[in-house]
Order: C-alpha cells, then structure tokens, then sequence
C-alpha cells in the first residue's frame, strides 16, 4: 500500500516542464509533494524561479489519474517506489543536486557493499573482456556491488562475469519497467535478479527507450557509486558523459589505456590525457586505490602476474620477468638473456619506464619496480 504522498510525487514529477531540481526546489520550499500539488497558482508563481508555463500543469487531474495508474502497475509487477525527499534513494545518490526525485526498483539493493559503476562501449575487445573477468574476479572476495547499464558490450560482460563470481549486481534502465533494451538481454535482466541483485530506473511505465534518456540514465551510473571504471570508448561515446557526470559529483574516475590507434581505446587515452580520469596500470594497483583491499601481499597473492598479462604485450612482460628489484640490468644483460637485439628492446624499456614498471638508472642500466 502506497501512501498519499507517492502519489502526488508522481503526479508532480509527470508536470511537463518539472525535473528533479525543480522538484526538489518546490517540495523543500513548500513541505511535500501534496502541499505542492495544493497550493495556489499564485502562491507557486512566488516561488522564486516558478514561472506561469510551470505553475499551470500543477494541480491538473490528468497527471493525478497518471499516478493512480502508475502505482497500480507497480504494485502489480513487485516494484518499489523510491522517493528522493522521503529519504529513500541510497544515501551517495542521494549527494547528488541532480539524483532522482523518483527512483523505481525492482529487487535488493544492499546499502552495505563498496559499490563501483563500470561502462564502457558496446563493441568490446577481448582487451576489455579479459580485463572485466581478471578485476573481478580479482574482487570477489569483497563485499562489492557492481554498477551499469545493461547495454550490450561492456554493460552486459561487467553483469554477467558479477553474476559468475556471486558479485551483487545492479543495472540501471533508460526506459520504464513495461520494456527491456535490448530485449537480448531481458534473460541477462531476469538473472540479476534471481541472484539477488536490482535493476533501478526514474523513467515510469510510459517512458521507452529514447536517445536523450540513456544520458540520463548514465548520471545515475556514476552518482551510485564512490568511483567510475571506463572500460573502452572511442572518442564522444556514452561512457564519456558517465566520466563527466561522475568528475562533477567529484567521485573517482579510471580509465584503462589502450592502444592510439584503438578506436575504442580512444576515448579513454583522452580522459587520462585530460586528467579526467586516473590511469589503470595494475590491476593490484586499481584495488589499492579503491580501498578494496589494504593488505598490498594479499593483494599480491590474489593476483600474482595476470595484471601485467593482461595490460602489456609478451616482450614488455618477458622484460619485467627479467628484471630484479634490487639489483640493476644493463641494457646488453637483458638483450643476452632474452636473446633479443637491443635496439628492439629499447622502446619497450622506455614504455615501461612511461608506465611506471621500471626505473632507469645511468649507464643504460634498468631496476623493476
């Protein structure tokens, strides 16, 4: 049983013209969503930034008979109404000035874990895949709920590979509840939830899956969790306006480097270039920074080499393989231990040294790091 107030949320929220923040605005001004919907055309047209055009739609029985009909379909379908101003949106969405004044969900969603939002393009390498499967399952053992959206790609790889390793995951929609899209993944959406995880939209049961909502829909990517993975994008992809929504909530953004002529690798060299987003080098080293993991040896045990497997090209590894930590290389020692000329090693030391592997020291001379 839904109370009173969830209806006129609902009814106010469908007023052409009235978004989150002006939602926001009126309730915290006013004192509820009914109050809202009581008040006089001229006492909302006082409202500092409530114009006439707002102010008409407001109190019109169309939009009540809207909600009565909306919470009928949810009531009907196990959905949950979450309301921003009751306090019912997951408390670091909830710091978001933009975050949903109406939030629906469908399953748990559980307070407690670390959450970190992962999204990346639809057109995947097995670059991006492998690097999907090593991080997570190099995570497992944390208490950790996976973010996305529930796109082909990267999307559908971060909540299927969560799903493998009894990782909680949660999608968040850019259409209401009466659909799914892309409908290859409706058995992927029905998983989620058998495993206890949740899918989460603000689009109601009239709103399909239009181009402008997926950006939308990204904000609430990036505004659940502490920190953003992009995994691959090429340059202006959807992932991109993921990172940009979660720089402006100053939450933590990573990108993974890939290759400068990598169309989907692209977008994430000019995050990094733009001091937009952290660059990934280790795996070990992305769990450091998220706070997953405070032990560096257990770290080390989990995932011993598979990070620099996964990230550098066989010479680059075979090279730090060589390599000691406290006693120094020469260029001529590498080459006659790989058995490889030097002037072929060279550009890798230096890329290593780039990367943050290695440490050259005079006398063409290398350390591990």
């Amino acid at each position: 049983m839904h109370s009173e107030e969830t209806l006129y949320a609902i009814a106010l929220r469908h007023c052409p013209l009235i978004g989150d923040v002006i939602f926001r605005k009126l309730v915290l001004e006013v004192g509820s969503a009914k109050e809202v919907w009581e008040l006089s055309k001229s006492g909302l047209q006082n409202i500092f930034g409530i114009g006439r055009k707002i102010a008409i739609e407001i109190g019109n029985p169309e939009h009540l008979k809207f909600a009565e009909k909306e919470i009928l379909f949810c009531d009907k379908n196990n959905i949950k109404i979450n309301l921003r101003h009751l306090g019912d949106l997951p408390t670091i969405l909830n710091e978001c000035e933009d975050a949903p004044a109406v939030l629906y969900q469908k399953g748990h969603f559980d307070h407690s874990k670390k959450a970190v939002s992962i999204v990346g393009t639809r057109n995947i390498s097995n670059y991006g895949k492998q690097f999907i499967e090593d991080f997570l399952n190099a995570i497992k053992t944390e208490n950790t709920i996976t973010i996305s959206g529930l796109a082909l790609g990267v999307d559908a790889e971060v909540h299927a590979v969560s799903i493998q390793n009894s990782i909680m995951t949660a999608a968040v929609l850019a259409h209401g509840f009466h659909t799914l899209y892309p409908s290859k993944n409706r058995k992927l959406s029905e998983k989620i939830l058998e495993e206890n995880g949740v899918l989460f939209t603000e689009f109601n049961s009239s709103q399909k899956p239009d181009r402008e909502n997926f950006i939308q829909r990204n904000r609430v990517i990036a505004g659940l969790s502490p920190a953003t993975i992009v995994v691959e994008t090429a340059f202006g992809g959807g992932s991109i306006s993921t990172a940009t929504f979660a720089n402006n909530y100053n939450r933590e953004v990573y990108a993974l480097p890939g290759r400068i002529d990598e169309k989907y690798s692209q977008g994430c060299n000019q995050l990094i270039y733009q001091n937009k987003a952290a660059i990934i080098s280790t795996i070990p080293s992305l769990i450091e920074q998220l706070g997953f993991q405070n032990d560096p040896e257990t770290i080390a045990e989990l995932f011993p080499t598979s990070e620099i497997k996964v990230l550098l090209p066989e010479q680059q590894q075979n090279i730090l393989t060589t390599l000691s930590k406290k006693i120094p290389l020469s260029l001529d020692d590498i080459s006659q231990k790989l058995e490889i000329p030097t002037y072929k090693i060279l550009p890798d030391l230096l890329q290593l040294e780039i990367l943050g592997y290695l440490k050259a020291l005079s006398g063409r001379q290398y350390l591990a790091i």
